[in-house]
C-alpha cells in the first residue's frame, strides 16, 4: 500500500474518532512550534458538530475562542452540546479538551437549504492569479539557512493546502506595509465531492496569515523573537459552494490595532469571483516583556 499523502493525513486528521454519540477524539498536528495549530481545533471542532446534525443541513457560522495552548504531542477530545434542533437551523457548542481543562470553544449554527434574495460584494479588482506567485513554502525554502533549527524541518516540510501570498513580505526582513493583504489557498490535490470536507479543510486554513495581517503596518512578523503573536477568536461565515481544489483567494484588512490587539476582517473568493465565505479574527500582537524594544 502507497503511503498517504500530506493532503490524505490531513482529512484524516479532520475525519475523527467517534468515542461516544457526542464526544470525538481528534489526533494533534505539530507544524514545528510544539503547540497546536489554530486552524487545526477549528477544522475538527466544526467536524465533530457537524457529525451531530442531520444531514441536509450545512454550516452558515461559526463562532470560536482559542482559551488555552493546546499540546500538539497530545489528542483533542470534542465534546458536542446539541443546543438546538429547530424546523431549519440547528445549533451546536463544541468544546476542546486536553487533560481535563477546555483549550478551545466553538459554536456553530446550521442550516437546510433555503432559496432567498442575493447579492454579494465583487472579488476586488488586479488582484494576481495564483499561476507565477510562489508559493509560502518556497520562500521559506529560499531563507532556509535563517529558519530556527527546532522549526526548520517543519517549515520545509510538504505541506497540505498550497498557500500563494499576493504581496509576500519577508519574514526575516519585513518592511513596512499597508493592513491589507491576499492569498491563494488551494488543496495540494483532488478532493472528494464532499460539500462538508471542503468546508473543514477552508476552516483549517482560513487560520493561515491572519494576524500577519496586523503587523503588516508596523514591520513586524511573528518570526521576531521579541514578538508574542497568539490568536484569541475566529469566526466564520459561510455563504456558497466552493471546492478548496479549485483555489480560493482569501482577502483580508486590518482596519484596526490597539491594546496589543490586532482586529483582521477577511473575504474569501472563488477563482470565478464569487464570494463563498467571510471571516474575521482578534489576535494577541506585543512585544514580549522585557524585549526592551518599542513599537
Amino acid at each position: 500500500m502507497a503511503p498517504k499523502t500530506v493532503l490524505e493525513e490531513l482529512i484524516d486528521l479532520l475525519t475523527l474518532e467517534r468515542i461516544e454519540a457526542d464526544l470525538f477524539r481528534g489526533q494533534s498536528q505539530d507544524l514545528g512550534w510544539g503547540q497546536v495549530f489554530g486552524g487545526q481545533v477549528i477544522g475538527q471542532a466544526l467536524s465533530a458538530a457537524t457529525q451531530t446534525v442531520p444531514a441536509d443541513r450545512h454550516v452558515h457560522s461559526l463562532h470560536s475562542y482559542f482559551l488555552r495552548p493546546g499540546d500538539a504531542a497530545r489528542p483533542v477530545v470534542y465534546e458536542v452540546d446539541r443546543i438546538r434542533d429547530g424546523k431549519s437551523f440547528a445549533t451546536r457548542r463544541v468544546v476542546g479538551v486536553q487533560g481535563g481543562r477546555p483549550i478551545f470553544n466553538l459554536q456553530a449554527s446550521f442550516q437546510s437549504d433555503e432559496p432567498g434574495f442575493e447579492h454579494a460584494d465583487a472579488m476586488p479588482q488586479g488582484v494576481r492569479g495564483p499561476d507565477g506567485l510562489v508559493t509560502e513554502l518556497e520562500l521559506w525554502r529560499r531563507h532556509a539557512n535563517k529558519i530556527p533549527p527546532h522549526f526548520r524541518s517543519r517549515a520545509l516540510a510538504e505541506r497540505p493546502i498550497d498557500v500563494i501570498p499576493v504581496d509576500p513580505v519577508d519574514a526575516f526582513a519585513p518592511e513596512k506595509k499597508s493592513p491589507d493583504h491576499a492569498i491563494w489557498l488551494r488543496a495540494a490535490g483532488a478532493l472528494p465531492d464532499n460539500p462538508a470536507l471542503h468546508r473543514f479543510l477552508l476552516a483549517y486554513c482560513s487560520d493561515f496569515s491572519f494576524m500577519t495581517t496586523a503587523m503588516r503596518p508596523h514591520g513586524v512578523t511573528w518570526v521576531d523573537p521579541t514578538m508574542q503573536v497568539a490568536s484569541i477568536d475566529h469566526i466564520m461565515w459561510f455563504h456558497r459552494p466552493f471546492r478548496l481544489d479549485e483555489g480560493l483567494l482569501h482577502v483580508m484588512h486590518s482596519p484596526s490595532a490597539s491594546g496589543s490587539r490586532g482586529l483582521v476582517l477577511g473575504s474569501v473568493f472563488a477563482q470565478d469571483g464569487a464570494l463563498v465565505a467571510s471571516t474575521a479574527q482578534e489576535g494577541l500582537v506585543r512585544r514580549r516583556s522585557g524585549s526592551g524594544q518599542g513599537s
